[in-house]
């Protein structure tokens, strides 16, 4: 793995197999999120299942944790290697002529995405793992009732919150209009197919993060 790493292809190459992985989780957390939308029961049962079955809390899990890390370090480093490079070629290669703005400002959206998630773990994932491994209790029941759809309407009555969760969703979606075609060519899937999954990566960055926007101001709204 370090000798992959060693090599700025190689570097790019595992830091777009991270954002696919990553995707595909968004996908699968936003349709779970969906389902709150509609129904408080399968919402509950869904996420009951996937906080106590062991191969998900055990193995995916950890698994999951580790892809965002190396995503945001991976993507750190990427930054300061590429502005090295920048630094030396600026004589010669205008930058802004040659590049969207946001592919030369992934860093920031990346650090803003970061300090959401963070907050993020902090509202929803941390309490998770004290109730289940702290306190001990994997019922998820609280007077007598699943607790988990009642919870995340909770989380969203603060209008703060809310605001906050929008903001980090539009850069979400920014980080995503550039990171999506970025890790395809990355990876060399560069061809007849190209125009496809440049519509599809628009598509997919513009609908996720519109969708759990719809999910906040929903549960907002009629809590």
């Amino acid at each position: 793995m370090s000798g992959i790493l060693d090599s700025s292809i190689g570097r790019k190459f595992a830091m777009a197999l991270s954002a696919f992985f990553l995707m595909i989780f968004l996908l699968q957390h936003f349709v779970i999120n969906l389902t709150s939308v509609f129904s408080a029961d399968t919402f509950n049962e869904i996420s009951h299942f996937m906080g106590t079955f062991w191969l998900i809390q055990y193995v995916i899990q950890p698994i999951l944790i580790f892809g965002v890390l190396f995503h945001f370090i991976m993507g750190f480093v990427l930054e300061i290697k590429n502005r090295k490079a920048r630094n030396i070629s600026y004589a010669k290669n205008n930058g802004a002529a040659n590049s969207t703005w946001m592919s030369r400002n992934m860093i920031y959206s990346g650090m803003f995405i970061l300090i959401f998630l963070i907050i993020h773990f902090i509202d929803f994932w941390i309490p998770e793992i004290n109730t289940k491994y702290i306190v001990g209790d994997m019922s998820g029941m609280h007077d007598g009732e699943f607790r988990y759809f009642h919870e995340l309407q909770e989380k969203f009555v603060p209008i703060w919150r809310v605001a906050l969760y929008c903001v980090g969703f539009v850069f979400l979606a920014l980080h995503l209009m550039h990171g999506f075609n970025s890790a395809f060519q990355s990876v060399g899937a560069n061809n007849k197919y190209t125009k496809g999954l440049k519509g599809f990566g628009m598509a997919y960055a513009i609908i996720l993060p519109l969708g759990f926007i719809v999910i906040a101001l929903f549960h907002h709204f009629n809590h």
